[in-house]
Parts: structure tokens; sequence; C-alpha cells
């Protein structure tokens, strides 16, 4: 690898910026590819885009026959969860385990503690100060938990206004009603608040916090794979 595609790949990890590496297999050649290039060629970038999706190589072939081999460098996942509640515990390990950076957000300091959440980045601010400081992007997923619209509404708020992969929000079908129509006042359109996945998880008969978790995972997953 040349010391100039290295440094922008260094570049572009440090920057959170999702970016393919093609390879010509017939001499070795290599650039980077960003979803965002508007000088590829359609081609690569349709493939760069679903390189990225899958977050696997692969090879391709372009319009000449020529093989190349896509390698996806992606930002980590991440999980910010609004509420430090019981159902944030098991869904905080299980991302881990899913590889996710994982972030809880909840001022209640008798909540949000490392006792309850070892090993976790905790933030014990107000949701709408702590969401400003966090670059909400393709990558990340936002899951809000409380059932107290003080809490979850900024972090749907910003969560709404980013390209995050996955929203989602517990509460039932007359609670997410109600959470409607607060975000209609707000000014989001229909097809903004559509986004959100509420009640949030598949629906699988989850009773207990850890298969409601479950579910929320599997949901992400579904979500961020298809």
């Amino acid at each position: 690898m040349k010391a100039e595609i290295l440094s922008e790949l260094v570049r572009a990890r440090a920057e959170k910026r999702p970016v393919v590496l093609a390879t010509r297999l017939s001499n070795g050649f290599e650039k980077l590819v960003y979803q965002t290039d508007t000088q590829a060629e359609k081609w690569l970038v349709e493939a760069v885009s679903e390189v990225l999706r899958a977050d696997k190589g692969r090879v391709q072939a372009d319009p000449d026959g020529e093989d190349w081999f896509l390698n996806p460098f992606n930002p980590p996942l991440r999980l910010v969860i609004l509420g430090a509640v019981h159902i944030a515990q098991p869904l905080s390990k299980m991302a881990e385990l899913a590889n996710y950076d994982v972030t809880v957000i909840d001022p209640r300091t008798a909540f949000a503690s490392e006792e309850r959440f070892p090993g976790v980045t905790l933030v014990t601010e107000w949701p709408d100060e702590a969401m400003e400081k966090i670059d909400l992007d393709t990558r990340t997923a936002v899951v809000t938990l409380t059932h107290d619209p003080k809490l979850d509404d900024p972090g749907l708020h910003a969560a709404l206004k980013s390209p995050c992969f996955y929203i989602g929000a517990l509460g039932s079908r007359k609670t997410h009603g109600t959470r409607v129509e607060r975000l209609t006042e707000a000014g989001f359109s229909e097809d903004e608040i559509a986004r959100i996945h509420g009640p949030v998880g598949l629906a699988i008969g989850a009773r207990s916090p850890a298969e409601i978790a479950i579910s929320i995972m599997a949901q992400m997953t579904e979500r961020l794979r298809t």
C-alpha cells in the first residue's frame, strides 16, 4: 500500500468516514472510494455502497471485465441509549458483544453508575446537552427507554435530524401515538417520524428486560444488514 493511500485511510478512520479500498487484481493498482465520490464511475460507487452496507469485502468486475477487490473500512458501530433503566443493562452487554461502542445517557446518577454499567461510556448530562456533543452518523443507532418525554424527546429530535441507521423508542402503541403527536407539533414530517421503530424491537413476544433487549438487537441488526 502506497504511503499516500495509507495516510488517507488513517485520516478517514480518524474522521469516522466509511471508505472502500479498491484494488485492481490484474496489476495491484489501488484507490480509496467514498460513497459520496463524484469522480468515481457509477458502477464503482454503487458497489461501494453495497460493500459498506454488507461490511464485507468482495470481488467485483468493472464494465471492461477487470476484477477489483473491494475492501470496506467502516467506522465502529455505535449504540446510544437514553435511559439507564433495566432494559439498558442487557442491551448494552449484547451490543458490546456485537462490537458496538455503547454510550448510555441519563442525568440520574443513581441509575447511570459504573456498578450497573461496567465498561460502558456513561454520560450524566441532560439528553439535550449530551446529544449535541455526539456525532450521530450512519453507523449509529439510537434507542430511547425512559418513557419520560423530557429525557426521550431530545434524543429523538437529534436522531431524526441525523443520518443514523436506526431509531427505536420503548413504549406501547398508545404511548407512541402520543409521541408522534409531540414530534409533529415540534415540526417533524410524517416521513421523518416514520423512521422511529415504536414500539421498539421485533415482535417476538418478549417480556423480560433481556428478551426485550434481544428483540431490539435483532431489529437493529435487520435494519443494518438489509
